[in-house]
């Protein structure tokens, strides 16, 4: 019962995850991210 209750809830994870990742896609944040991330890194290592 408790694999049955476990398998379930990360069955629920995974389609809550892979419903953001779709609709963040969609909405064009996946631009935005990768934007930032790429001056986060910039600034770490001294190039901007």
């Amino acid at each position: 019962m408790k694999r049955r209750v476990s398998a379930g809830i990360a069955a629920l994870l995974l389609i809550a995850s892979l419903s953001a990742c779709i609709y963040g896609a969609v909405t064009g944040e996946m631009s935005t991210v990768h934007r930032k991330a790429a001056g986060i890194c910039m600034e770490c290592i001294g190039l901007g």
